[in-house]
């Protein structure tokens, strides 16, 4: 168990997403990546936030009575994000979920953004070898 790490199951195919980027382009984007969630990162790469589609929903529904979209990703993100390293062993991931009502960690590398670690990913590599 101890040779399985984050960064051998970890996804990083998640949109990048940026402080000042509109909302309804944000959503659009994890909606056309059927993403639950993506990083926003600052301008060298940085983890400053997370931005889920629940996030999302608030400007949607403005948007649907208003017929106007308004704010920006940093309006909505998540800025309080639990991390884990990419070089954490997966049992480490696994005691983490138990422990946090999230479905999605971002992953660091050297604590740089590196990608995300989803939940099930981790259930399933639990299945395989257990």
């Amino acid at each position: 168990m101890s040779a399985y790490r984050v960064r051998g199951i970890m996804r990083t195919d998640a949109p990048g997403l940026v402080p000042d980027m509109p909302i309804r382009r944000a959503a659009a984007l994890l909606t056309e990546a059927r993403a639950a969630v993506a990083p926003v990162l600052s301008d060298d790469g940085r983890l400053i936030g997370l931005l889920s589609q629940k996030d999302c929903f608030a400007p949607a529904l403005h948007a649907s009575y208003h017929r106007e979209w308004t704010g920006r990703v940093a309006d909505r993100m998540a800025t309080d994000v639990v991390a884990v390293d990419a070089a954490d062993e997966i049992i480490r991931a696994a005691e983490m979920f138990l422990s946090h009502p999230h479905r999605i960690f971002p992953v660091l590398d050297d604590g740089r953004y590196a990608g995300l670690l989803d939940r099930s990913d981790v259930l399933a590599l639990l299945l395989r070898i257990g």
